[in-house]
């Protein structure tokens, strides 16, 4: 069973490649992700690396987490689920409002 790793305060230059390999000396590699700003496809200093194993993800953890790598500080802990923040893209909810 994989697990999935948060890494965050990445350089916006790092790259899916660069993650994949720095993180393989920890272990299996699944996948590496580093989230993009959807309209300037620019990094926004954050990715996900998912580990084949627990036992890899914990290993990876307390090598990289407060780590240096391209002159920053790295985090690194295991993923939270993503919540439900509500709204449809446009400042959420609130619904229509009779100012009459």
């Amino acid at each position: 069973m994989s697990t999935k790793l948060y890494v965050g305060n990445l350089s916006f230059d790092t790259s899916e490649s660069e993650l994949e390999e720095l993180f393989s000396s920890a272990g299996t590699v699944e996948s590496a992700n580093v989230i993009t700003d959807r309209d300037t496809g620019r990094s926004r200093g954050f990715g996900f690396v998912e580990m084949s194993t627990p036992e890899e993800a914990n290993n990876a953890i307390a090598e990289f987490n407060g780590k240096e790598v391209s002159g920053r500080d790295i985090v690194v802990n295991e993923a939270k689920p993503r919540t439900d923040r509500g709204g449809g893209g446009f400042g959420g909810g609130g619904g229509r409002r009779n100012r009459w």
